[in-house]
């Protein structure tokens, strides 16, 4: 496991803008269209089903709450926390997106990057402005990278430093409370989430790496139709095991890249072999065996 958690985060596209000191806090929350389906993701069935569970939350939710009548029993319970956690490159963003479009609703994404403040004190109001943009846009609102947000406490406090952390915590797990709607969070480290943020999430799910069947699907997926290969994508995902969604994608476009510098006439299938050695490698190296 890498030593520090909030850098170990799935490769992705930048989706925030880019922003200065000089920006105010309003602007870094912008609602974003989602940038992928449920249809577009390749996950393990299991995986998908509970997701299905999630997106059908709002079609059900006036036969639980009001002909079921749970509207009694769980008066503070109509808001949904969904926690979205796993290994690296597993698809956790990319299903946030998939929710939020299935819901028909835009997405504010919130990484620790954009509310962390230098100054002591100011995190706290960050993160009241994101949750305050997502209801005012009516946007699903997506914690990324949420342990570095939802971390444990600190109980024995020696500086400023950790006083703000608690006072962070605590603000969040009051605007959770009041908040009445949809937010989503991915980790790729539930282990550092604090107990009390783990009651207040109605469900987590676990994303595993590819089976042998996802993996198949995964390399069709990321092999353009117009790509010359000779690749056998059942030899491919009885070959490789243990690697993620984006290790695939890596690895076919590094392979291609290298062809086309040899000025090779078609992907050849060694150079894809290659490209994924070269990222078990790297895999093997960051642990330490």
């Amino acid at each position: 496991m890498p030593v520090n958690p909030r850098h170990a985060a799935e490769s992705k596209p930048a989706v925030q803008a880019a922003k200065s000191d000089a920006q105010p806090a309003e602007e870094i929350f912008v609602p974003e269209e989602p940038r992928w389906s449920l249809d577009e993701i390749i996950l393990p069935a299991e995986v998908k089903a509970q997701l299905l569970d999630v997106a059908t939350y709002s079609e059900n939710s006036h036969r639980v709450f009001e002909m079921w009548g749970f509207k009694r029993t769980h008066k503070f319970s109509r808001r949904i926390g969904i926690n979205l956690y796993g290994a690296p490159g597993t698809g956790k963003t990319m299903a946030a997106h998939a929710l939020a479009k299935y819901l028909g609703r835009k997405i504010l994404v919130v990484n620790y990057a954009d509310i962390e403040s230098k100054y002591v004190g100011e995190t706290p109001k960050n993160i009241r402005k994101a949750f305050e943009a997502a209801k005012a846009s009516n946007s699903i609102l997506f914690f990324d990278e949420a342990d570095a947000i939802l971390s444990k406490r600190v109980t024995n406090m020696t500086q400023a430093v950790d006083v703000s952390v608690n006072q962070t915590r605590s603000v969040m797990l009051m605007l959770m409370n009041e908040f009445q709607d949809f937010i989503i969070f991915a980790t790729n480290f539930i282990e550092n989430f604090d107990a009390a943020f783990m009651r207040r999430i109605s469900m987590h799910v676990k994303f595993t790496l590819p089976d042998e069947n996802c993996r198949r699907q995964l390399w069709r997926m990321y092999t353009p139709l117009e790509v010359p290969h000779n690749l056998d994508f059942d030899e491919l995902a009885k070959k490789f095991d243990g690697i993620s969604g984006s290790d695939i994608s890596n690895a076919m476009l590094n392979a291609a890249f290298k062809a086309a510098r040899l000025k090779a006439d078609i992907l050849d299938k060694s150079l894809v072999f290659e490209a994924v050695e070269n990222i078990l490698a790297s895999k093997r190296a960051n642990s330490g065996q």
